[in-house]
């Protein structure tokens, strides 16, 4: 089955209700795995299960397993197996590679979360393997159950979720969520030299900003420096924050983040932000997230770490400052406030320069029309069939290539998988290669033609497990304690340019470094101290293909609208409609 509902309207719950009242009502019998594409998703559904859990009574386990759970946890579960198990799509995978899948055997439902966010990557069709693979160590077929707020159309979204031949209950709640969206733009002319931002490296430019916000030139030319949007955007977004209880400021990459935290709480001259983004470390997100959730923290600065079903009770704004480049990624975002049943999700977008404010006027517009980007699912990624061979063998069974085939193409991308694609990856893993270039590389299984089974030679089971999923390894540095806590981490390009002594900015927070080993920083806090933004490399977001056809039609019609016209059907204020069409123009 699967439910579309807008953001906030009880999708996680009312799939887990159905679970839970199983589990009490027939205690013993069968396993639900909740399975999330964000770590900090999982750990906000396990505490949301709590009150329910205490309301039902009965004797129900959750537990948690990702990438962050310690070797004691993940010990106790095999111990004494949870009835609910809530997971990401790596660590399942993981479990079903090691001894841990002995306890899988019980599965009988599973839930994906978030599903469009994987559905589209090559990470989805991993998990679509990964639950084949589940379905197959279970022994009978499994309920699942697929929750998102922004997909389309929702038939491919079903056939990704059960595969092909199996049937998909809809349930789409055909609801809307109300929302209140205001482009703004804070200065009269956005078009002065500079206004694009050319100084400030937060985005893109080269130079480095002087104290309190205020923009030294870049040589580009002598007299007066560019002027720079910045200085006037600080003070927009601090009133805004002043007015609401709770504020989510959204950017575009980690650096946007860590800056604006530290102008905002500058300007307030008070701690009154903090930074959220996936180069800190999750106990550093859990603190950010209950501060903002208890009311203790206004404003909370994040990237798109924050963006996915969590939920943020007591939000009631979220501010975008630059296009969120989709409107998946906006609807999200901006259903970040008002995060409840029948509640309006306030948001204000500031654009940063012009052509930006083309780009945010389209994608408003089409957040209210809900004209959401089609999911296309990706079609035999080959690298991610290979992985999950090694993987299959790896638990140290033999496998008939025919099974094998048939296990594979019941997982939607791999449907149309032929069984000469499949042997030509069964060849590559064998260490039959092309050509000699490739002599050095180790065969990774045993094909034994005659009989036609697989199995793994040594070593594949580590390979497997040191190997995990499709997300690329980014060479980051781990920023810890001397205690050995962990921080976050930084890019290796900005630890090779810095020294022991030195100060810099990690969630808002400013650390000292005492020391730079071979694959970590030690630090110890340094409150107070000033200290440098870091910055981390390839964190561009690019935009859909649909966007951009949406703007260049949008361009073409709007070029001699009035900007009264204009301002009442995209949500522009008065100055954002007059830059507007003055650009155009």
């Amino acid at each position: 089955m699967l439910v579309s509902a807008p953001t906030g309207s009880g999708k996680t719950l009312a799939a887990f209700l159905w679970g839970l009242d199983r589990l009490v009502a027939e205690p013993g019998k069968g396993r639900l795995v909740y399975v999330s594409p964000l770590k900090a998703l999982s750990y906000d559904v396990e505490k949301n299960l709590r009150a329910p859990l205490r309301g039902i009574g009965g004797d129900i386990s959750v537990a948690i397993r990702t990438g962050d759970t310690p070797q004691k946890e993940r010990q106790a579960m095999l111990r004494k197996p949870p009835d609910v198990l809530i997971t990401t799509p790596e660590s399942l995978y993981l479990m079903l590679t090691s001894r841990a899948r002995e306890f899988l055997t019980e599965t009988d439902s599973v839930i994906v979360d978030e599903i469009h966010a994987v559905a589209q990557t090559k990470r989805g069709s991993h998990l679509a393997l990964t639950l084949e693979r589940l379905e197959h160590v279970a022994g009978r077929p499994l309920q699942r159950i697929g929750l998102s707020a922004t997909q389309r159309p929702l038939e491919e979204v079903g056939r990704f979720l059960v595969g092909p031949g199996r049937k998909c209950q809809i349930v789409d709640a055909g609801l809307r969520k109300a929302m209140d969206i205001k482009i703004q733009v804070p200065v009269e002319d956005m078009s002065e030299p500079g206004a694009h931002d050319v100084t400030d490296a937060a985005v893109g430019g080269q130079g480095t900003a002087a104290g309190g916000g205020d923009l030294v030139g870049t040589g580009l030319g002598e007299g007066a420096p560019p002027r720079s949007i910045w200085p006037a955007i600080y003070p927009e977004l601090l009133e805004l924050v002043k007015q609401h209880r709770s504020t989510i400021v959204f950017v575009n990459s980690r650096r946007g983040a860590e800056r604006l935290a530290v102008r905002l709480n500058e300007l307030a001259q008070e701690p009154i932000a903090r930074a959220h983004h996936g180069s800190l470390a999750r106990e550093e997100r859990l603190v950010v997230e209950d501060l903002l959730k208890s009311g203790e923290l206004p404003c909370l600065v994040a990237t798109s770490s924050l963006e996915l079903g969590i939920d943020m009770g007591a939000v009631d704004l979220v501010i975008q400052v630059e296009s969120p480049k989709s409107v998946t990624a906006g609807l999200q975002r901006i259903g970040r406030a008002g995060h409840g049943v029948g509640e309006v999700s306030r948001g204000r977008i500031f654009p940063k320069f012009r052509a930006d404010l083309v780009e945010c006027a389209v994608v408003a517009k089409r957040m209210r029309d809900g004209d959401i980007e089609p999911t296309v699912v990706p079609r035999n990624p080959l690298d991610v069939l290979a992985q999950q061979i090694v993987a299959v063998t790896a638990t140290g069974d033999e496998w008939k290539v025919g099974e094998l085939h048939d296990l594979v193409r019941g997982a939607y991308p791999f449907a149309e998988l032929s069984r000469e694609l499949l042997d030509s990856v069964l060849d590559m893993l064998d260490g039959r290669y092309p050509s000699e270039e490739f002599a050095e590389l180790r065969p990774r299984i045993v094909w034994d033609r005659v009989e036609d089974t697989i199995r793994a030679r040594k070593g594949a089971l580590q390979l497997a497990v040191t190997n995990a999923g499709t997300i690329p390894d980014r060479g980051l540095y781990g920023v810890h304690l001397p205690d050995g806590r962990r921080v976050g981490e930084l890019d290796e390009e900005m630890v090779y340019e810095a020294r022991p002594g030195q100060t810099f900015l990690l969630g808002a927070s400013t650390w000292r470094i005492e020391e730079i080993t071979r694959d970590r920083v030690i630090v110890t806090p340094a409150p107070g101290a000033p200290g440098a933004v870091p910055f981390w490399k390839g964190d561009g977001v690019g935009r859909p293909k649909e966007l951009g056809e949406a703007i260049g039609a949008f361009v073409r019609e709007s070029v001699d609208r009035e900007p009264s016209e204009l301002a009442g059907e995209y949500d522009l204020d008065e100055r954002a409609a007059k830059n507007l069409v003055a650009f155009l123009r």
